[in-house]
């Protein structure tokens, strides 16, 4: 009987600690056990499922991967051709998150199949948390500079109108140290070719938005002596001998009073009366085939073997997302593969080799706002345009690097099912209503995801989450998301890409791709 009695008040106080661990702040149950507390949505079958919950499967799996890596050899070849493509924003998180939403969680991105891969710092001289013109300084020119500065050393502070004049502080980008190796360089982005990232490869100014000299004016600096990152591209050291600029921004090439756009018929932001583009046409020696394109069926049309420079500008602003050129059938707009093949052709036929910068930029402006659909399906986009590259020149003489400037505030969290649609929700919080696989630290979702006025958050299973525009919850207010500090991961395949392994500065990228290709002052496989 005392037993009897002994064995009853255990299991009423097992119950008693079961019940009360539910309603603990701790939360212990959903902790270790997701789906006791979730919404009871079904989970998908994964991938594989019979063969995934045997042992072998994944011991077979490892083996595969093990005999992959030791049967690996490093190709110490002398790289002819180095192309770099830069995500701009696109974190491990990203990454992660676009790999799923473009096949599953087991399906790598073509990169991600790259056999080396390594973690680059990205932090600016002056922030712990970078931009894209700090970090383009770095990539692409081997210095690290200030916040909001292109192409000039830590000397020269933001928006200073004379510490940019002086020289000395101009840094020298892997374009120019290619051109002067003999190679051909370019430049392929879907942001304005005058932004930062790509601006990194030939400007040099104390200030990113100086795209044009009515934003030079605006700042209180002379235009007459502080050239704007247009001008730049038509005038200065660096540009005028680039072989290939593809990407959008004609507006700051073009005046805002002249009538002067090829699509919209409209004006740009300068205010000197010029338009650049023109100058730029007539900028090239004697002789030399300079040719402007606006639309895709002219690049299309391009003959690599007739042109000596090609300038294209598919939008006055950014290139169109994607999803946007899908669903708004804008045909005449090339994807990023489409520019990346035909710089490729016309780079191609220099016998010396070139260097490419890829930009996939429109990321990062996706994460900005919000917008997580955007932000995945541009670094779908972006995985294409290297898996063409990788395909169309041999891992024997064509280095491929692939990585991003900075991360963002973007979370893939929750305890969401496998095979789950990321887009959907993960599970429910304490307020009883459930939140979502994607989310951000900050930025404009949490106006659109909460009630300011009763401190509440809003159910998201009222709102139509189909919208390839929807915007996804975040933290706490602000306009704009904010970049994110952590490391960013680079993928390296072909010569010597295995001296893009382990932790290093952002700024040692440009020299490894330097050594690889024997170009530069610096250190060089060849010598």
């Amino acid at each position: 009987m005392r037993t009897a009695v002994r064995s009853l008040c255990v299991i009423l106080l097992l119950n008693f600690v079961a019940s009360a661990s539910l309603n603990d702040d701790y939360d212990s149950d959903k902790r270790y056990h997701p789906r006791l507390l979730d919404e009871a949505e079904p989970i998908k079958a994964a991938r594989n499922v019979e063969q995934e919950q045997t042992i072998e499967y994944w011991r077979n799996q490892a083996k595969a991967t093990v005999e992959k890596h030791v049967k690996r050899k490093e190709n110490t070849n002398i790289a002819k051709n180095v192309i770099m493509f830069l995500g701009d924003g696109m974190s491990i998180a990203t990454v992660a998150l676009a790999r799923i939403h473009a096949g599953g969680e087991e399906k790598p991105l073509y990169f991600e199949e790259f056999p080396y891969v390594g973690m680059a710092k990205t932090y600016c001289v002056d922030y712990q948390v970078p931009d894209s013109a700090c970090t383009a300084t770095a990539y692409l020119t081997g210095v690290k500079g200030n916040m909001d500065t292109i192409g000039v050393n830590a000397h020269v502070q933001v928006a200073d109108c004379v510490a940019g004049l002086n020289r000395s502080t101009h840094t020298s980008s892997i374009g120019q140290w290619a051109i002067d190796a003999g190679k051909d360089a370019g430049i392929v982005t879907t942001a304005r070719v005058t932004h930062a990232s790509p601006a990194g490869m030939y400007a040099h100014t104390a200030f990113r938005d100086w795209e044009n000299d009515k934003y030079v004016k605006d700042d209180g600096c002379d235009p007459a002596l502080v050239d704007d990152i247009a001008e730049q591209l038509v005038y200065g050291e660096t540009a005028p001998k680039l072989r290939v600029i593809l990407g959008g921004g004609r507006r700051e090439f073009m005046d805002q009073n002249l009538d002067q756009d090829y699509e919209t018929g409209k004006g740009g932001y300068r205010s000197d009366g010029r338009n650049l583009i023109n100058e730029w046409l007539r900028n090239g020696p004697v002789g030399e085939n300079r040719t402007f394109v606006w639309k895709r069926s002219d690049l299309m049309a391009v003959d690599p073997h007739r042109t000596d420079r090609l300038l294209g500008m598919f939008e006055p602003g950014h290139c169109a997302y994607n999803l946007d050129k899908v669903e708004k059938q804008l045909d005449e707009e090339p994807t990023l593969a489409e520019m990346v093949d035909k710089a490729t052709d016309i780079l191609s036929t220099n016998p010396d080799g070139f260097f490419l910068f890829v930009e996939g930029g429109r990321i990062d402006h996706a994460h900005h706002d919000n917008r997580a659909k955007y932000a995945l399906d541009e670094t779908v986009e972006f995985a294409k345009a290297i898996e063409l590259a990788r395909k169309k020149f041999s891992e024997e003489d064509t280095l491929i690097v692939v990585t991003s400037d900075h991360s963002h505030s973007v979370s893939f969290a929750g305890y969401a099912s496998r095979g789950k649609d990321v887009y959907s929700t993960a599970g429910t919080g304490k307020d009883g209503l459930p939140y979502m696989t994607i989310s951000y630290a900050n930025g404009p979702g949490y106006k659109k995801h909460v009630d300011t006025d009763a401190g509440v958050r809003l159910d998201v299973r009222q709102m139509d989450t189909s919208k390839s525009n929807f915007v996804f919850p975040a933290m706490l207010p602000k306009d704009s998301e904010t970049h994110g500090g952590e490391d960013v991961a680079v993928y390296a395949s072909g010569p010597w890409s295995h001296l893009f392994t382990g932790s290093y500065e952002q700024n040692v990228l440009p020299h490894m791709m330097a050594y690889a290709s024997c170009i530069g002052r610096g250190m060089k496989a060849c010598d």
